[in-house]
């Protein structure tokens, strides 16, 4: 008698588990480089700003990484890698979508997208595909490049493609983060040299992981991937889309901008 009551404990207790780990909400992250996981992470500067969320949130949600290097909306797609989110996907999950640096390749056929046509469709079936699963798809513009001109002015490199990831948002009321404009202000207010920092800038020698010096204005460091993923973290919260719980504090407190 006293062994099945601990047997039916032991049965009760692993389906509570089972339940919790069912019911445990993901956010999955698609995109490109800027916002990928990078390898060795101890040694390498470079860092995507969805390396960064694992730390500016509690470790009550999950969060998978999927977005890869040099991946555009349409490889992203072509390449089975939406698949392998979309199988994944559940009721309560987030989806947070940032494509548009890889699309703009002209010359490279596999990955080229015309924003208005098949760029925009991606992103439509992104979010589609998403809600049928009873996730929360989220729009983001890609981050900036760091490209001032002589006169000290940040040039745009994106043309039409984050025009339209706001057409997208806007006709299918998908909640959305600006990050264009939002990091478009961080590398204003740290200005033409300063804003170095948020990339990565090595002479020759500097550190062994690019001995031979790196001068790259498009990816992030790791501060500068902190930084951008603070940011959308805070703007993701004024969403109000149930993700406030899980954000850090200090993320909430720390004032990058000034208003």
């Amino acid at each position: 008698m006293r062994t099945h009551f601990f047997y039916s404990f032991f049965l009760f207790f692993m389906m509570l588990a089972t339940i919790g780990t069912a019911q445990e909400k993901t956010v999955y992250t698609i995109g490109d480089s800027t916002m990928a996981d990078k390898q060795d992470p101890d040694n390498n500067p470079e860092h995507g700003w969805g390396q960064l969320l694992p730390e500016l949130m509690t470790n009550e949600i999950r969060i998978e990484n999927h977005a890869v290097n040099g991946r555009s909306s349409r490889s992203f797609i072509d390449e089975g890698k939406w698949q392998v989110v979309l199988d994944k996907l559940k009721a309560g999950d987030y989806v947070l979508i940032q494509f548009g640096h890889n699309d703009q390749k002209i010359k490279d056929a596999s990955r080229y997208t015309n924003p208005y046509t098949q760029y925009r469709y991606n992103l439509e079936r992104f979010v589609t595909e998403s809600r049928a699963k009873g996730a929360t798809p989220i729009l983001l513009t890609s981050i900036v490049r760091r490209r001032f001109n002589e006169s000290g002015t940040l040039e745009d490199t994106h043309g039409a493609y984050p025009l339209v990831v706001r057409m997208v948002a806007d006709a299918m009321e998908a909640p959305f983060v600006d990050l264009q404009y939002l990091t478009e202000r961080l590398e204003t207010a740290y200005g033409a040299e300063k804003s170095k920092e948020l990339h990565l800038h090595f002479e020759p020698n500097e550190i062994d992981y690019f001995i031979k010096g790196k001068h790259d204005d498009t990816h992030l460091s790791r501060k500068g991937a902190k930084l951008v993923a603070s940011l959308a973290l805070q703007d993701i919260a004024k969403l109000d889309l149930g993700l406030n719980r899980y954000i850090l504090p200090s993320v909430m407190q720390h004032k990058i901008l000034n208003n």
